[in-house]
């Protein structure tokens, strides 16, 4: 009998679609039956994860303890930087499925050593911190780049996702690489409404699928 998933969401609402779409793609199936039972709290209300003085905690500890009360066995966040609040997701009693780790993990099985990730800055410090444990150094946007990523984030969180969008997000990407990023991460889950692998020299890794693709392990191992 497979686990129950619950997956703490709307942060962004078109993130937290996607990565339901790549739950689904991950599930190996023959019918309907086979998919997994997924528990989804899409609240784009919780506070802002990067602003600062903002404590999004209290809200996230209130959605995994109604996703566990209505049901769940293990949940995902669907978005990086709320991981920085992890602890209070796990105060629900339940396991957390890391995004940031299995990021980490398919990055090392793919060779990379010295891998870009494209995140917020509360986010960056979660994935160095990570990567350093996996014994992977970690690339990431000068300042000013920086800021002109969470400007991009913004955009594309309300709704903008268009040729501009791409361009900008891929030349952002493409820095990491000259920077000498051997791989690419999508740290942040609005990366890949915009960015695909096909607009990179280096591997691009998908955080969303990764924690996708992992989550359907954890669940159906029962």
């Amino acid at each position: 009998m497979s686990k129950v998933l619950g997956v703490l969401g709307g942060m962004g609402p078109a993130a937290t679609l996607d990565f339901l779409a790549k739950l689904q793609a991950a599930t190996p199936v023959t019918r309907e039956q086979d998919h997994l039972r997924v528990l989804v709290d899409i609240n784009p209300k919780v506070p802002d994860r990067n602003v600062e003085d903002s404590d999004p905690g209290p809200v996230l500890a209130a959605m995994a303890a109604g996703l566990r009360d209505s049901g769940a066995q293990v949940l995902a966040i669907a978005c990086n930087t709320a991981h920085a609040y992890a602890e209070d997701v796990r105060a629900s009693g339940l396991p957390l499925i890391d995004i940031l780790e299995t990021a980490g993990l398919a990055a090392r099985a793919q060779g990379a050593s010295v891998v870009g990730v494209l995140g917020t800055s509360l986010a960056l410090g979660l994935y160095r911190d990570r990567f350093t444990a996996l014994g992977l150094e970690v690339v990431t946007l000068d300042d000013h780049e920086q800021v002109e990523f969470m400007a991009l984030l913004y955009r594309i969180k309300r709704g903008d996702v268009g040729r501009a969008s791409q361009d900008a997000m891929a030349a952002l990407a493409r820095r990491l690489i000259d920077k000498g990023a051997q791989a690419v991460v999508a740290g942040c889950t609005e990366v890949p409404l915009v960015l695909a692998r096909d607009d990179l020299s280096a591997p691009f890794l998908d955080a969303t699928q990764t924690l996708a693709a992992r989550c359907v392990e954890v669940c159906l191992a029962g």
